[in-house]
């Protein structure tokens, strides 16, 4: 049975490739992305295999 482990990260509007690409580098699968509190930047749900 695979066991998860699952990260959030905030969004920077002008910067969400760079972040997304660096956080898919560390082997983690995006989720979802979901408004931010309040309408703010956007917040990322990642999750990957635990070693």
């Amino acid at each position: 049975m695979v066991k998860w482990e699952y990260a959030t990260v905030p969004l920077l509007i002008h910067a969400t490739k760079q972040i997304l690409d660096q956080w898919g580098e560390d082997g983690w699968e995006l989720v979802t992305v979901v408004p931010g509190p309040q309408g703010g930047n956007p917040v990322a749900y990642l999750k990957r295999p635990r070693d």
